[in-house]
Formats: C-alpha cells, structure tokens, sequence
C-alpha cells in the first residue's frame, strides 16, 4: 500500500511540474514591437509568428580580446533571458571577469523586417554606453539568414561599432530554415500531363481487368483488356524493329542450311556388275 502512495505522489509531482513549466512559459513576455499595438503592420505579426519556432532555444557566444575583454553574449528570439529579472532583456552580455551583466537590447523595443532569404530582429533600449556613442542606449541588430534543414545554428558576433557619435550596434549573424523564403509547390505543364497520362493508364488496367475478370468471366492472360489487340500490336512492332533493324539484305542466304533432297542428286546408274560374282 505504501509503495502505492508512493507512486501516486510521485505522478502528482511531475504533473505539478509540467503545468508549472508549461505556465512559466505562456507568461514568459514576448516581442513588443516599437510603437502603439494598432501600429503594427500584418507583414511585422507575420515575421513574429514566423520567428515563433525559435523562442524556446537558447544562444550563446564568446568573445575573448587579449587579457582585458573576455565576454559571453546570451540571445533569445522575442523571449527574455532571465525571466525572473523582468528586464526585458533579449540579448545580455555577461563580462566572465567580474560577472558582471549588460542588456544589449531588450524585446519591448523591438523591430523586424525582412529579405527575400534574410529576416533582420533588432533589440533597442539596452543599457546606456559610458563614454562611447555620447551615452546613447544600446543597441543588438540580428541577421536571421536562410539554411534550409537548420532550426538554428552559427549564431556568433560580427562586430560591435562604437566609435560614431550615434547609432552604434552590436551585429550578430546566425542561420535558420525560418527565414527561407516558402518553396514553390506549383507543377509544371509536362509535369500535370504525366501525372494525368499515368493516372488514365491505371484506371484504364485496372477497370479493364474488374471488367475482363467479374463480368466476362476471362481467366489468365486474358483478363487484360483488349489482350489480343496488344498482342497484336506487340507483334507488329517487333516485325517492324526487326524490317527497320536488320543488318542483312532480306535475300542473302542464311548462315545455316539444313541437308534437303535437292543437294542428294539423282542415284547414280553406275551398277556393281564389274564386281565378280561370289
């Protein structure tokens, strides 16, 4: 009975936890983009929707210059990194020095546009520069490119300018099947017309055989349809292959004569009557 509680408890706390994660989930925040909700383009909501696949991954990088730069970059797809932060954060750098933390951007600012193979996601409003880029906040621009086959893969950092007066960024590249373009499905004409060539065919036999097999009655070879016409047709196709192909005149003689009563001759009248009698 013990062993029966036991087990019953145990169910009960994987259930408990399942729904607790799946809860965390549906109220993890996602991409706000820049501006009013009613501002928002169809093609922005498309991108997000198309971009949904990748929010459950994580992506990470590191980037090591000489003995004073030594940093780890943490990036979510219109998902926070830490979520019990609530700082909207959805690209954070971690210095491994000192430990300490940087939001490069977070995903209440967002915005997103596309190419024909590329979907490009930009988080504004990270933490403010020091002394570069006159104080300005940061900025993390992402390029999605097309890798059909890859969920995600190659996320890395490309540069990071911050030497201009304003508009400075932190670049980062990484693949993705999402942002390939939809596959054109469409058929071709020669396509459909074999398709519809094949299709003609196989009713053509198997009709053809239910008929021959339950109303006529045919067995064997015969319940093909129309079997002595093809037969027929078979047959004048080989003779002609055989008229078109030969590689002999049609008069020469055979390689091969079998012995027939012409090559005998006439018998001989030439009797044994020189012999001498017995």
């Amino acid at each position: 009975m013990s062993s029966l509680c036991h087990t019953s408890a145990v169910l009960v706390f994987f259930m408990a936890l399942a729904v607790g994660v799946g809860a965390q989930q549906s109220n993890e925040r996602s991409c706000d983009v820049i501006g009013n909700e009613s501002s928002e383009s169809q093609m922005e909501r498309a991108l997000l929707k198309k971009l949904e696949p990748l929010s459950q991954m994580r992506f990470n990088v590191t980037v090591e210059k000489g003995k004073t730069e030594n940093y780890v970059y943490h990036f979510r797809v219109c998902r926070e990194v830490n979520s019990t932060l609530h700082d909207f954060g959805g690209l954070v750098q971690t210095d491994r020095q000192n430990g300490k933390t940087t939001v490069i951007g977070r995903i209440n600012e967002t915005q997103v546009f596309n190419g024909s193979d590329w979907i490009m996601l930009i988080y504004k409003g990270g933490d403010s520069y020091g002394r570069h880029c006159s104080g300005e906040k940061r900025r993390a621009v992402i390029m999605i490119s097309c890798k059909r086959g890859v969920t995600a893969s190659s996320f890395s950092i490309i540069s990071e300018e911050r030497e201009k007066e304003q508009e400075c960024f932190y670049l980062f590249e990484m693949d993705s099947s999402v942002a390939c373009p939809a596959e054109d499905s469409h058929l071709s004409v020669g396509s459909i017309l074999l398709i519809t060539f094949a299709s003609l065919i196989a009713v053509y036999i198997i009709g053809g055989f239910l008929y021959q097999r339950l109303v006529v009655g045919a067995k064997g070879m015969e319940q093909f349809p129309h079997f002595a016409f093809w037969q027929d047709l078979g047959n004048l196709v080989a003779d002609g292959c055989d008229f078109v192909c030969r590689s002999k005149p049609r008069n020469a003689p055979a390689a091969y004569r079998g012995v027939g009563d012409d090559q005998l001759g006439e018998e001989s009248e030439e009797r044994d009557d020189h012999l001498l009698p017995m």
